[in-house]
């Protein structure tokens, strides 16, 4: 299993709040289990004391998206490793669940989880993870979806560096809006430049005191 595949966990974490909508997926325990994936073993030890401690967490994630996608990069790393300080994890050779086509295990970096709690441990790989991607790949590759209001997180795996939204959803949200946006300058200018009230912009203009200017 490739490290920077843990990077998905912080992104998954992240994307469980949708802060400009009001909307926080978790609510529950077993919200916080379901984070886990096919990781069972972990899930099993979350308890209702997590639920406070995996918001916290999510904060500090999604701050080191949104330092990445402003463009502070040293900021972001920043971040990151004050997680990776604070929660450590032992990275180890694991050849479990893999065989090649003779029945040999297919030798791989597994990080091993050695934490006090399941906040502790999601946390670690979490962070583990965006580390090996970020470093991978570059920091701008971390991002938050530029279709309002949504502002989920993502990892852009584009051979152009070119991705900006979260889903083909939020892209195709984002590019009818701005269709429609274009549509609606172009019947403004096709009318004369007039405004809601029927006048034209320059008489508009002409009838506003100098303060208004």
């Amino acid at each position: 299993m490739e490290l920077a595949y843990y990077s998905d966990y912080a992104v998954r974490l992240v994307n469980t709040e949708e802060p400009a909508r009001g909307r926080d997926g978790l609510t529950s325990v077993e919200a916080v289990r379901e984070l886990f994936g096919e990781a069972s073993q972990m899930a099993r030890r979350v308890t209702d004391a997590d639920l406070t401690r995996f918001r916290a967490i999510r904060a500090r994630l999604r701050a080191v998206f949104t330092a990445a996608d402003e463009g502070d990069h040293t900021g972001a790393v920043d971040l990151l490793n004050s997680l990776l300080l604070e929660f450590p994890v032992s990275p180890q050779i694991s050849g479990h669940d893999f065989l090649d086509e003779e029945g040999r295990p297919r030798w791989h970096m597994h990080l091993a989880d050695h934490s006090s709690n399941a906040t502790a441990g999601y946390a670690a790989i979490s962070a583990m993870g965006l580390a090996f991607h970020l470093t991978e790949f570059g920091a701008d590759r971390l991002g938050l979806c530029q279709a309002p209001p949504c502002r989920n997180a993502y990892l852009d795996t584009s051979t152009n560096r070119s991705r900006r939204y979260c889903s083909d959803r939020c892209a195709t949200r984002a590019n009818v809006a701005a269709y429609r946006a274009r549509k609606r300058l172009e019947a403004e200018r096709a009318d004369g430049g007039t405004d809601r009230t029927g006048r034209t912009a320059e008489n508009s203009q002409e009838s506003t005191t100098p303060a208004e200017r």
